[in-house]
């Protein structure tokens, strides 16, 4: 399906290594009141009925304040719970196969790290491409970072919209702008922080810069 640039604007992604007591249901709200446009559930240690319940949880609250939420990589839980959509990464399902699952009225995000990776992305029919890791990753152990001008070319080949990801926060943020990009992904300089609306606000004003 065709995705509105301006629902990438600023993308969290989930980690629940960061909540400190508090509810992962509680900081996406505080993050979506602060500027977040779209979550993503990415909980890599969390499988079967206890990432079920915990979709269903969240999306409570994403629904609540009609932001569209993706489930990273499990498909059956996205139907289950009629999310918006699904991230693949390059390991994960095959877009197409993911596809015929989901129909046409989904969004398949994908993972992309290069300008080879993300045409046949796009030409399998992903709807929007997350690339990185433009600054390395706090989060995850296995992103290897890109250089910015990969990350422009990525941005720049095809016509879906495209977000950077990967240890993105206000103080290297700005060396994003001006690289055709939709949106920031951000997980720790969120939801890291002591006060997650504050910092998605300091993000989101960010993001609104980058995707100009």
């Amino acid at each position: 399906m065709s995705v509105n640039r301006d629902i990438m604007r600023l993308y969290l992604v989930t980690d629940r290594s960061w909540l400190h007591g508090r509810t992962l249901e509680s900081q996406v709200e505080e993050a979506i009141l602060g500027g977040v446009t779209l979550v993503q559930l990415r909980e890599k240690h969390t499988t079967g009925e206890e990432l079920l319940a915990l979709a269903q949880r969240v999306k409570k609250v994403t629904d609540r304040y009609n932001v569209p939420l993706i489930i990273n990589d499990y498909v059956d839980i996205a139907l289950q719970i009629d999310a918006a959509g699904v991230h693949l990464g390059q390991s994960d399902d095959d877009i197409r196969m993911v596809r015929e699952k989901l129909g046409m009225n989904k969004i398949i995000g994908a993972s992309a790290h290069n300008v080879e990776e993300a045409l046949a992305a796009y030409a399998a029919g992903a709807d929007y491409l997350g690339s990185g890791a433009a600054f390395g990753s706090s989060t995850k152990g296995d992103a290897g970072k890109i250089s910015l001008e990969t990350l422009t070319k990525v941005a720049k080949c095809v016509p879906i919209p495209v977000v950077a990801i990967g240890g993105i926060d206000e103080n290297n943020a700005a060396a994003l702008r001006g690289r055709n990009l939709a949106g920031i992904a951000v997980v720790s300089a969120v939801l890291a922080q002591p006060d997650v609306r504050k910092a998605a606000q300091m993000m989101r004003i960010q993001a609104d810069e980058i995707s100009k």
